[in-house]
């Protein structure tokens, strides 16, 4: 067994290797860039080493520094993660020609699975259900739109090297073909240095669903289970199950063992992932091998009882495979939701920035831990205080729970994500929480064009409708009248100038374009009782219990016996005054006043905000790599002004009406802060 191993990546996934490699008492070396000198899997590894700028393609994705960096500290093994080298056959090479254990595939196998068209190729001829299309790299757009009109829309267009939903895109007619392919293989060059681009019919009404293997060194290969990946968007995963409730005990053997098939004509050795798009007759064709460990491994671990990275670094040692197919488990269910930093009410661009506040909900099951199961886990590579840089992906961790079954997993996300706190950046759990909330969702009644049936106008606050939302109102006031009684409790107050606390408060709901709600509620303590109280909102009665202290960001207790777990913010953008409250992925702002004070909040009048059609600002911050425009030129609606390039994604602006550029303000390589402006129009 290795005494030292470096982990060739960052984030979530570097803090995930290394809680396993110190369970098994292996140390470990962290390397970072001059973006993650203060990350936390710097901190969390026994040494670190620097390895370059912040951009990736001058650190992380040198393969130069990081086989330095191993050599300089006597690491014997390097576990490259996912993303950045993982799957990079030449790098899995150069280690074993330095004699560095690569804690991975050999690479022919990754060399054979990483290209999607030779992949394709090798699937079918082990036996392997395969897809309607073209494999061969087309060389033009032109060419592109001819050969999707032959295999007939709707098509894919993917590029041979992708991944992560980059450098992907679903055509389905000439234009978005034409279009479709130039941006696949812009995205293919900027992300993985290859710009093949190939094409294969798409499957309408499509599950994604993926079987895990693993294989070990002496030619033993078995899977363990599926996880369903059906849920995403734009390509991109955005919550994770397993097992799937949409196939049958006949349809799981059946991908199990293709995807075993698969393995064993590659010689695949460590943990692999064969992916697969299921029709709605249960019909599987083979999509795309991941030859490392996936994004949501943990959802295997968790109903398998195995630590998958345990098992890679076992494997890459040369050990057997301790356990048989027969004795791969499958016990209750668990979910993980991706928490990216993305701004879900606009819709999804990136948020980067400090985090001013970051809280998990309390875990009982933690990395590298399969003993202790049925719980929460959080898989994450920031802290309080963190920065999220530009230059990486989104994710800024992945909210794991364990239940006995469906609707039990479900219920624990759903209050584990009541618990996430996040602030000073933007986060997508209000829209997690909707979609865990979809009677579809619940149901299991879904696939890949989910979100984008459900949400296809984008997602907004009115997408996140609330149980009982006079709850929310009786919150807010439960926390002033608390506020209220600690001021009143103040001693040395002028005679008739003390504070008075008071029973009827007014709940002001502040909406879009002044449009507020004004709810009246009667607050009565129980007597002697701190802590507790009856509200009344409109009618309905609230016995509120929480020892929750002002001073904390989240507020605990029991609602009509029931508990709850919802989180309070003083000072909004909107009112330094008011409450921000949010439970179930509602989030309401609220003033909590005086009777009399509402009647005369009623008559303030409102400011409008000022004009901004005729500028193109920044949404994000980000880099810009173009400006599509020129001063003096005409520009229709909907045309192309300017690029803008953040978290590894292209996102493309486009002119709001017509008009006449007056000025072009940002140029070409300047980073923007959210907000700036770009273009403005005469």
């Amino acid at each position: 067994m290795f005494t030292k191993i470096l982990i060739a990546n960052r984030g979530e996934i570097a803090c995930r290797v290394i809680a396993t490699a110190h369970k098994m008492g292996i140390k470990t070396v962290a390397v970072y860039s001059e973006a993650d000198k203060e990350a936390r899997h710097v901190q969390l590894a026994d040494e670190a080493v620097l390895i370059g700028p912040a951009a990736s393609r001058e650190s992380y994705l040198v393969a130069d520094k990081i086989i330095a960096a191993a050599k300089a500290t006597g690491a014997q093994a390097i576990h490259p993660g996912y993303g950045f080298l993982s799957e990079n056959a030449e790098f899995s090479k150069r280690c074993e020609d330095e004699g560095i254990a690569f804690i991975g595939p050999r690479h022919f196998s990754i060399a054979a699975m990483g290209d999607k068209i030779e992949s394709k190729k090798l699937a079918g001829a082990a036996g392997v259900n395969c897809i309607p299309g073209v494999n061969d790299a087309i060389e033009t757009a032109e060419k592109a739109v001819e050969i999707a009109n032959g295999i007939g829309y709707p098509v894919m267009i993917k590029a041979s090297a992708g991944g992560g939903g980059k450098g992907l895109r679903v055509a389905f007619n000439d234009k978005e073909a034409f279009e479709g392919f130039t941006s696949c293989r812009n995205e293919a060059r900027n992300s993985f240095g290859d710009d093949r681009v190939f094409i294969e019919k798409f499957v309408e009404e499509p599950r994604h669903i993926e079987i895990q293997v693993l294989g070990d060194s002496h030619g033993h290969v078995i899977y363990l289970n599926e996880r369903e990946c059906s849920i995403q968007r734009r390509h991109q995963k955005v919550i994770e199950e397993a097992p799937s409730p949409f196939i049958s005990e006949a349809t799981r053997k059946a991908m199990g063992e293709q995807a075993v098939q698969l393995a064993k004509a590659v010689k695949y050795q460590s943990a692999g992932t064969v992916e697969f798009v299921v029709g709605k007759d249960q019909s599987f064709y083979f999509l795309e091998m991941n030859t490392r460990l996936q994004v949501e491994h943990p959802v295997t671990e968790a109903i398998t009882g195995l630590d998958l990275v345990e098992q890679m670094i076992r494997v890459a040692a040369g050990e057997k495979l301790s356990f048989t197919q027969a004795e791969v488990k499958r016990d209750g269910w668990a979910i993980e939701c991706r928490i990216n930093a993305e701004d879900p009410f606009r819709n999804f661009l990136p948020s980067t920035g400090r985090l001013v506040r970051f809280q998990t909900p309390k875990q009982t099951m933690f990395q590298g831990n399969t003993a202790d199961l049925l719980g929460v886990r959080v898989d994450t590579g920031v802290q309080d205080g963190g920065e999220i840089p530009m230059f990486y992906d989104s994710m800024i961790a992945k909210l794991i729970v364990h239940g006995k079954d469906r609707l039990d997993a479900i219920a624990k996300m759903r209050e584990a994500l009541n618990g996430f706190v996040i602030r000073g950046i933007s986060s997508n759990i209000p829209f997690q929480a909707a979609l865990l909330a979809h009677p579809r969702f619940v149901s299991g009644d879904f696939n890949t064009g989910f979100i984008a049936e459900q949400y296809g106008k984008g997602f907004r606050a009115e997408d996140v409708p609330h149980e009982d939302h006079d709850f929310l109102a009786a919150l807010a006031a439960f926390v002033r009248r608390k506020s209220r009684q600690r001021a009143a409790s103040i001693s040395g107050q002028l005679p008739g100038y003390d504070v008075k606390v008071g029973q009827d408060y007014a709940v002001v709901e502040l909406g879009q374009g002044g449009h507020n709600r004004y709810v009246a509620v009667h607050v009565a303590e129980l007597a002697g009782k701190h802590g507790e109280a009856h509200i009344t909102v409109d009618g309905k009665s609230y016995a509120i219990v929480s020892n929750s202290r002002l001073n904390d960001i989240r507020i605990e207790g029991t609602c009509n016996g029931k508990p709850f777990t919802a989180q309070i913010e003083r000072g909004t953008l909107k009112n330094p005054l008011a409450l921000q409250v949010q439970h179930n992925g509602t989030r309401i702002e609220a003033l909590v006043m005086s009777p009399r004070m509402a009647e005369l909040h009623k008559l303030m009048p409102y400011k409008a905000p000022p004009d901004l059609s005729r500028f193109v600002l920044s949404p994000m911050p980000g880099l810009l790599v173009d400006v599509a425009v020129a001063v003096g030129q005409k520009v229709q609606a909907g045309e192309r002004v300017a690029v803008i390039e953040a978290m590894k994604m292209e996102n493309v602006l486009f002119a709001a009406q017509d008009g006449v550029v007056k000025k072009v303000v940002a140029s070409k390589g300047e980073s923007l802060t959210v907000d700036q402006m770009i273009v403005e129009f005469e």
